[in-house]
């Protein structure tokens, strides 16, 4: 029997063996018929609509287009195809962006093909639903330089031109939305003059039929492309009959001998057209063991209304074989298959990168300086007392922390991806290693100075508490040593646990993406980290560690804020460098844990921490002596030198307080001599008018006959700013001598106000009497 259709042969190969009928088809493309259990005696000269697919692929491929949307219509034949397309998408590697169907309009699919941003899309649809599909494509604008539309090739050449009262776009309309796109096509008519069994060539063929439907354009008249199929059907059945005829002759039979039950002639028949081999019209005719036909794909291209073949393609061999070039609109290359989403590193801005690498240097340039003033001078006693050597510890610690510095800022832009774990073991190592020597010497020196200071405290007759000196011997520098290498054993065997259990990797953290549409991109913004498995356990114990020492050394730098060590002369400055460490630390260690995603501010928070702390260390721990070594070159030191050690804050309360009483007494001392000066006046004046200077010897003898006089000189030296003590009265002073010896005589020969005036300077008299 013979068939066209995939509608009417389903329905007849679906009976057929019931009757041990043969069924060869010339236009059927359903995948459904290659079904063996429902269609066991079906064949066909017309390929099956899966074979487009390897095509479709291997041009999917060649323009390197990975997301591909289909677009069907509601039919077995389609659905079956698009089933079979979809698996070998996938099995290539490619994504399916989008799915669509429809029934009867295909407006909603077109809308959704749009809104998804469709841009390479495969269409299987019957001939009058293509002029519905792309008038909608017209109306929505879904064609164009950005978008290819791939579909099936068997319609008539101008299929578009054809009236269609259901379609309201004109021939125009439709050639516009259709420029560029591709179709595939079962190879119907071999292009070679190569002749077929019949001894007809490809061109032979064409003119007999031309003339025989006797039209002007006979590609419009309907099954005029299927017509090759149709004849190598033909052709088919001529060769089985044939050879089923011979094989029967040799056990006696005929096929007139055939009926619906002869079960022997009919496997005869279906061995001959499973063996079928001959060159036809449409290429080499031979069937698979599902009666598919294996055949090449014919690729063509509409340009300007016109189909032009442009290439070949045999699934078999895998070989695409190109006829001409393919036109693109703008000549710019196949479209893309989407927006572009390129991958995009948020790197440490360099404007901010290399001020602070320049700060860094130049802190690590500082800071080589003072180990070299500390190493030149360490043999003078100011140096000396200092703890050169521990001091040279700090400075290698602020070194090693600096040059962590341009390590945090090694990112996607200067290292490879390979590279960059050991950037961020390199960082650790160098802060953990530069925190043990750095903060690990100061602490340890400040941990020794309460220790020594604490243990020789006493107690004064008046209950304030003093501190006595402390010698230098006391000191026992070994210590300090051993608690400085017992800070960095415990970061060093830390860090190797982590290292060895739970390396550093690579990670990175995506953003939201930045749509430029205009050109087809898309930016994904990335931003690399340094992870582990468990990074917040590692971190925690080092956190808890270090931080325990930050906050141990703040309270011990609070607790010796008003102690003095005179040997251990620069304690108070050590004590401000661990203020300094301790609170950036504590600061900083959290806040870059919170701001991770933004690389600028973590780098910049974490590294101008690490500048500042080391540039501020080093200039209170080596600038007052680099100060001190200017002002004596010799570096002569002694306890007592002035200026050496700062006092305490006893000290400098008690000094206050004798500061206020020593100006209260200069003011009472001044306000006395005021009175003195008076008071003389007063005398001076009054001895005028007093007995002659004769007779006063001689009444002084006599009232004074049983007490012989004793006298002193006055000195004024007696008033110091410390003490007041009564000054001694001098024979030579007239004025004193009257005021000893004659007060009586005095006072009578006063006037009464006078009288109680100078009876009312008792404090005159307490003071000089």
């Amino acid at each position: 029997m013979l068939t066209a259709c995939s509608i009417v042969s389903s329905a007849v190969a679906e009976a057929a063996k019931m009757w041990n009928l043969m069924v060869i088809a010339f236009g059927s493309s359903s995948p459904a018929l290659s079904n063996r259990d429902r269609f066991p005696t079906f064949f066909r000269t017309h390929p099956s609509a899966t074979v487009h697919n390897p095509t479709r692929v291997k041009l999917c491929q060649k323009w390197n287009w990975k997301q591909i949307s289909f677009l069907q219509e509601t039919h077995e034949v389609f659905t079956s195809t698009i089933e079979d397309l979809e698996k070998r998408v996938k099995d290539a590697g490619m994504e399916i962006s989008s799915r669509q169907s429809f029934l009867t309009e295909p407006d909603n699919a077109i809308q959704n093909l749009k809104r998804e941003d469709a841009r390479i899309i495969i269409g299987v649809f019957y001939e009058d639903m293509a002029r519905r599909v792309f008038c909608e494509v017209y109306k929505q604008k879904l064609y164009g330089p950005k978008n290819v539309w791939m579909i099936l090739g068997w319609y008539p050449d101008e299929w578009y031109k054809t009236s269609d009262p259901k379609v309201n776009c004109t021939a125009d309309q439709l050639m516009e939305a259709l420029q560029y796109h591709i179709t595939t096509e079962a190879l119907i008519l071999k292009p070679d003059d190569t002749p077929s069994i019949s001894g007809m060539t490809s061109d032979e063929y064409e003119a007999r039929i031309s003339k025989a439907l006797n039209v002007s354009n006979p590609t419009q008249v309907s099954g005029y492309p299927e017509a090759p199929l149709a004849y190598d059907a033909i052709w088919s059945i001529a060769l089985a009959l044939n050879q089923t005829a011979n094989r029967l002759a040799d056990r006696g039979l005929k096929l007139e001998n055939y009926t619906y039950g002869n079960l022997e002639i009919a496997e005869e028949i279906f061995n001959a057209l499973n063996t079928t081999n001959f060159p036809g019209l449409s290429g080499q005719v031979a069937f698979t063991a599902t009666g598919d036909r294996v055949t090449r794909t014919q690729i063509e291209q509409m340009i300007d209304g016109k189909y032009r073949k442009i290439a070949y393609y045999d699934s078999v061999m895998d070989n695409l074989t190109w006829l001409v070039p393919v036109e693109w609109p703008g000549g710019d290359g196949p479209p893309k298959d989407g927006v572009d989403t390129r991958p995009q590193l948020r790197v440490i801005s360099k404007d901010l990168f290399i001020p602070v690498c320049v700060l860094a240097g130049l802190a690590i340039i500082f800071a080589c300086v003072c180990i070299t003033f500390n190493m030149c001078f360490q043999h003078t006693g100011y140096i000396s007392c200092s703890q050169p050597h521990i001091n040279n510890l700090t400075a290698i610690g602020c070194i090693i922390g600096l040059m962590s510095v341009f390590l945090m800022g090694l990112d996607g832009q200067y290292v490879s991806e390979d590279q960059f774990p050991m950037v961020c073991s390199s960082v650790a190592w160098l802060l953990a290693v530069a925190f043990s020597l750095g903060y690990g010497a100061m602490f340890s020196k400040i941990w020794m100075m309460h220790s020594l200071v604490t243990q020789e405290k006493s107690e004064s007759e008046d209950g304030r508490r003093r501190r006595r000196k402390i010698s230098l011997q006391k000191v026992e520098v070994w210590k300090m040593y051993l608690m400085i290498g017992i800070l960095l054993v415990v970061d060093l065997v830390l860090l190797t646990i982590w290292q060895v259990i739970d390396p550093l990797y690579r990670q990175v953290e995506d953003f939201d993406k930045e749509e430029h549409y205009e050109d087809d991109l898309e930016i994904q913004p990335q931003l690399e980290h340094c992870e582990a498995e468990h990074l917040s356990i590692w971190l925690g114990i080092l956190y808890a560690i270090n931080g325990l020492l930050l906050i141990f050394g703040l309270f011990l730098a609070y607790e010796t804020r008003n102690m003095t060590v005179r040997d251990l002369n620069d304690s108070r400055y050590v004590g401000m460098s661990v203020y300094n460490v301790s609170v950036l630390c504590i600061i900083t260690a959290p806040v870059t844990i919170i701001i991770r995603s933004q690389q600028d501010a973590v780098f910049g928070f974490a590294a101008l921490t690490v500048v500042f702390c080391s540039t501020i260390t080093l200039i209170l721990i080596f600038v007052p002596k680099m100060l001190f070594i200017r002002k004596n070159p010799d570096g002569t030191y002694t306890k007592n030198m002035p200026g050496i050690t700062a006092p305490s804050r006893e000290d400098e309360e008690k000094h206050q307080r004798l500061s206020a009483d020593n100006i209260e007494i200069k003011r009472q001392i001044a306000e006395r001599e005021r009175r003195i000066r008076h008071l003389t006046e007063l005398i001076a004046q009054r001895t005028k008018t007093a007995p002659s200077e004769a007779s006063m010897p001689s009444k002084i003898q006599e009232r004074n006959s049983g007490s012989p006089v004793t006298t002193t000189r006055r000195s004024r030296s007696s008033f110091g700013p410390d003490k007041l003590t009564p000054p001694t009265i001098s024979c030579e002073d007239s004025a004193f001598v009257s005021v000893g010896a004659g007060s009586s005589a005095l006072s009578a020969s006063l006037p009464r106000g006078q009288r109680n005036s100078a009876a009312s300077e008792e404090e005159f008299s307490e003071t000089y009497i």
